[in-house]
Formats: C-alpha cells, sequence, structure tokens
C-alpha cells in the first residue's frame, strides 16, 4: 500500500496496532480483560531528513494542531488518548521518517491511573492542581528550569532519573491539548522548538528520546470533573555522555531502584548554557 501526496502533517492507521484481538481466560494468577485499541501513525512532514527541531513554527504549530484534533476526535469514545513519540534507533523506533504515534485504548493504562490518583490526592489536600503548583514553583526558583516564555516553560523534574529528562508544562490551568487558545499553540510551538534545538546541540546529533502527553481522561470523563489535571509532557532522552553513551537503566536500578547520574540542576544547568540556534 502507498500512502498519497501529502504536503503536512499526514495520519493513517497503523497497520500493526498492539493489542491481541481476544483475552486469555483469566484466573487468580492470570488476570486479563478484554479491551480496544486504536491505533494511528502521524508523519510530521513529508521530508524524511526533517525532525521537529528542524521544522518552522507554522509547521511544528500544524503538529499541534492535530495532536489536539486526534484527542478531540478519538477522545469522543475513548477514554484515554496516548500520544508519544519514540525518536531514533536507540529509543526502538523502526522508521527513520520522523513520526509520533497515537494510541486511544478503551482502559485507563498504569501511568494515567497513577497521574490521576496523584493529582487528585494533591488538589484535595492542598486546594490547587498539583503540577500548577509545581510549575508555578519551578519559574521562581529557576534552577531546574531550561526554558520558558509568557504561556510555558520547561524544567529538569525534581524527580528526573534520566539524565536529561524534561517536563514541560503550562503556565494557566490546561486539561488538554484541545483546550489550549491560539496564542498557547503558537508559544508552545516556539518552546518546542528551543527544547528540541537544545537537545540537539548538547551532543550535535539528532537527539533520540521518547515524549508524550498526558492529559485528562476523555470519553466518559468528558462529563466529569477533571479539575485536579494538568496538561504536561514528558520527554525521556537516553544520552548521557555523548552521542553514543547512554545510560541504561540496569541492576540496582532495574532490581530496586533508579540512581542519578546527574542532578536536576546540573541536568538543567548544561540545558540552559545551549545556543538555540541548530548546530547545523
Amino acid at each position: 500500500q502507498v500512502n498519497p501526496q501529502y504536503e503536512g502533517t499526514f495520519v493513517f492507521p497503523n497497520d500493526f496496532p498492539a493489542l491481541q484481538p481476544d483475552a486469555p481466560e483469566p484466573d487468580a494468577l492470570h488476570p486479563s480483560h478484554f479491551c480496544f485499541l486504536h491505533s494511528k501513525v502521524m508523519c510530521f512532514h513529508p521530508w524524511s531528513d526533517l525532525t521537529l527541531p528542524l521544522m518552522s513554527l507554522a509547521e511544528i504549530r500544524a503538529v499541534i494542531d492535530a495532536w489536539a484534533e486526534l484527542v478531540a476526535e478519538l477522545g469522543a469514545s475513548y477514554p484515554w488518548v496516548q500520544i508519544f513519540e519514540n525518536k531514533g534507533a536507540m529509543m526502538g523506533c523502526s522508521n527513520p521518517h520522523p513520526h509520533c504515534q497515537v494510541w486511544a485504548s478503551s482502559f485507563l493504562p498504569n501511568e494515567a491511573r497513577l497521574e490521576d490518583r496523584t493529582q487528585r490526592q494533591h488538589l484535595s489536600q492542598h486546594g490547587v492542581p498539583m503540577l500548577l503548583e509545581y510549575a508555578e514553583q519551578e519559574a521562581r526558583r529557576k534552577e531546574r528550569l531550561v526554558v520558558e516564555n509568557a504561556d510555558w516553560l520547561v524544567v529538569v523534574p525534581y524527580w528526573a532519573t534520566w539524565p536529561y529528562q524534561t517536563l514541560l508544562l503550562p503556565r494557566r490551568h490546561v486539561c488538554r491539548l484541545q483546550d489550549l487558545c491560539d496564542g498557547e499553540r503558537d508559544s508552545l510551538a516556539s518552546i518546542m522548538q528551543r527544547l528540541l534545538i537544545k537537545y540537539d546541540n548538547l551532543f550535535e546529533v539528532s537527539f533520540p528520546y521518547s515524549m508524550g502527553w498526558h492529559g485528562a481522561p476523555t470519553g466518559p470523563y468528558m462529563k466529569e470533573d477533571c479539575g485536579h489535571w494538568q496538561l504536561h509532557a514528558h520527554y525521556y532522552p537516553p544520552l548521557l555522555r555523548s552521542a553514543t553513551v547512554r545510560k541504561f537503566m540496569v541492576g540496582y536500578e532495574m532490581l530496586a531502584q533508579a540512581q542519578r547520574d546527574l542532578t536536576p540542576e546540573q541536568a538543567a544547568e548544561r540545558l540552559r548554557s545551549l545556543p538555540e540556534m541548530h548546530y547545523k
């Protein structure tokens, strides 16, 4: 099957969805549930050598708009819509054409349930959305701040375990991507470009990472109060010391607890100091 000629973003069904059609019979040691998953792939740009940091702001904005449209479209039927990008062979990406995936599931995945619970608890105990309060604190302290603008900030989070892990946060209370106004989408394109250029400049390589968006659940949750949620994006890059030396989560980290090779403050300072003009 050959895709049509396209000039911007291009969305199509994933030919290899992750879920099996049939669930095995469950028992006490092997619980299982039947569920649905709708999988799509989005190519960012027709050019196969043009990654997000090399795209124009208008082209990145088109990607953001497509993300928001997909969350709204799939979220009408599914409780969770997961947008994610695995960039680079080091992160298991089998197709070098810059793209992301969008999986809509009939259930809340583990990470979504954990974030829902912790954010709900924080709002109940402190009266303010957790990540909104966290963004305000990081904006004041500056020590873990990487880049910021009027609507967004990027920090190396206090709890980071990957060397140059970052968290992208809006400054105002926003639950879902489709809730962003026109100006916030423009400023999101700008801050994404700035962050990703810094990533590429760190070791002068097309920087590998896994990233994804988390926002309030959709589907039936659209009728519920999700005010405890705050939209955000996670970036998990593996590189540690060079373009070829990466961090491995092994040994003690796999069997006991993750360890840091850099403090979040050291990583943020390093990223902050990098130029915002691409090395190419």
